[in-house]
């Protein structure tokens, strides 16, 4: 009966989104979305980082213990968006930004006039993937925050991320995730999901991101769940951490 449920509202909701789904089959929502989604994620990420100031903080506080033997802390951001972590790296790291969308450019130009306590290495466009440009071995840390729900493959993404990371090097994540099964949340968060999808460049309600990170080849894994306190409650599950090569 639940999963009829969902369906029919699914259907519902699509309907109403007929409009996006013709743009979608004729080829144009991709390329709005990709003009469209930096500006509302610039707006988005200020408000994000207010309610989740904390977390964050906690998150990036033992960064500078991953420094490598250079004595500098070299830092690789993945889907790096408008730059909305940088304010949380300790003073001298350096950071590359990796993100497949090359409209965030000139937001991150902005972010790192405000942020001259960090060392902007450079911006690469590419998909995470598959980050050819980066050196195998080559980077203390790797960032990515409210990435996995929206990548094509989670796996693939965290074999790159230990291909890029030196031995003992950390991976740190936050990311929105599903609710538990038994919740109202979660319910919606079904119903939602394929206009969700659509309407925000790729991102995903319904991803148990955890998994992924549980069954990838890191040393040691640090993760916690928490409901986040963000007005959106289809947004509020949420997993944070690290993770070590």
């Amino acid at each position: 009966v639940m999963a009829l449920t969902v369906f029919i509202l699914r259907l519902a909701v699509c309907i109403l989104a007929f409009p996006m789904y013709l743009l979608d089959f004729l080829g144009l929502w991709n390329w709005i979305c990709k003009q469209w989604f930096p500006y509302f994620l610039a707006r988005f990420t200020v408000m994000y980082n207010k309610q989740m100031e904390s977390k964050k903080q906690e998150l990036f506080s033992n960064l500078r213990e991953f420094t490598g033997p250079s004595g500098k802390l070299s830092l690789l951001e993945l889907g790096c968006g408008t730059g909305a972590n940088f304010k949380f790296y300790p003073s001298g790291c350096q950071v590359t930004c990796v993100d497949p969308n090359p409209s965030f450019e000139k937001f991150l130009i902005k972010s790192i006039a405000q942020n001259r306590h960090l060392q902007f290495e450079r911006f690469i466009v590419a998909a995470g993937e598959n980050m050819h440009q980066v050196a195998t071995g080559s980077m203390d840390v790797v960032v990515c925050t409210l990435v996995l729900c929206s990548v094509k493959n989670q796996e693939q993404i965290l074999q790159e991320v230990c291909r890029v990371l030196r031995p003992g090097g950390a991976f740190y994540f936050m990311e929105h995730v599903a609710d538990k099964p038994s919740t109202w949340n979660y319910f919606w968060q079904q119903v939602l999901d394929p206009v969700w999808h659509l309407l925000f460049d790729g991102c995903n309600l319904t991803r148990e991101s955890w998994k992924a990170l549980e069954q990838a080849r890191f040393s040691k894994l640090k993760l916690q769940h928490l409901q986040a306190p963000l007005s959106w409650e289809l947004v509020r599950p949420h997993i944070y951490g690290y993770a070590v090569k």
